[in-house]
């Protein structure tokens, strides 16, 4: 049986989620791509068979603890857990004056509880093993809090905190939770439709290319323990930071 990655945030082709199910099962693990769409997540999982790997998927709400453990109980029943892959997020404006305390709370169920409510269901499935891999997306937002981003940047800065308390309880036992800031804009489908005329005006050489950003994803699991990398920042060489 293939070990098993289970990738989080699979939605669409030209999107990150995407991208990393299609790296790690050129790896040879059997992915299982988790989202909330179901027509997504099974046109990915298409395109992973037809090029030759192992795709199933699973619709799955992260902030749902229900959906979370019924996730990572079929991922059991396929193969052994080689590696979680937590991408699940979104982005919009939102000037502080307009926020809300309900769309405040959801973007931290979606950017922090999920990732919490993943690792606590993931980690004792890794640490039977011995081994194994846990890697969080983060954001320019995990850094620093810009104008019209307070409740991006709060939740994404939450989570990279909770990966750092994982890291240091959870290294020391054998498993690499690592953190992946990205510092840039990626050129994916759902900014693409949009911000596409943004987009234009920044140019090709402005933009993170999913399929090449999710090479440092697989550069991490693969680490071997004598040389950990914890946290990673990725953004184009033109971007000013």
């Amino acid at each position: 049986m293939n070990p098993v990655a289970v990738v989080i945030g699979a939605g669409a082709s030209k999107g990150l989620g995407a991208a990393l199910a299609r790296r790690f099962a050129a790896g040879g693990l059997r992915v299982v791509l988790a989202g909330r769409t179901q027509e997504k997540l099974t046109s990915l999982a298409n395109e992973i068979v037809d090029a030759g790997g192992a795709a199933e998927t699973c619709v799955t709400d992260t902030t749902h603890p229900e959906d979370v453990d019924h996730l990572f109980s079929f991922a059991e029943s396929l193969g052994p857990l080689e590696v979680t892959l937590y991408n699940a997020g979104n982005n919009a404006i939102i000037p502080f004056s307009e926020l809300t305390a309900e769309v405040f709370e959801k973007f931290w169920r979606i950017c922090c509880l999920g990732g919490f409510l993943v690792a606590q269901r993931c980690l004792p499935t890794l640490l039977e093993r011995g081994h194994g891999s846990l890697i969080f997306t983060g954001a320019s937002g995990s850094l620093r809090g810009k104008a019209n981003f307070a409740h991006f940047a709060s939740a994404k800065g939450a989570l990279r905190n909770l990966a750092q308390s994982l890291a240091r309880e959870y290294g020391p036992k054998g498993i690499h939770v690592a953190h992946v800031i990205v510092d840039g804009v990626i050129d994916g489908e759902m900014v693409r439709s949009r911000f596409g005329e943004y987009l234009e005006k920044l140019g090709p050489d402005a933009l993170l290319k999913p399929d090449e950003m999710a090479d440092s994803f697989w550069f991490l699991h693969q680490q071997p323990r004598s040389a950990w990398t914890h946290e990673l920042d990725l953004r184009p060489f033109t971007e000013q930071w």
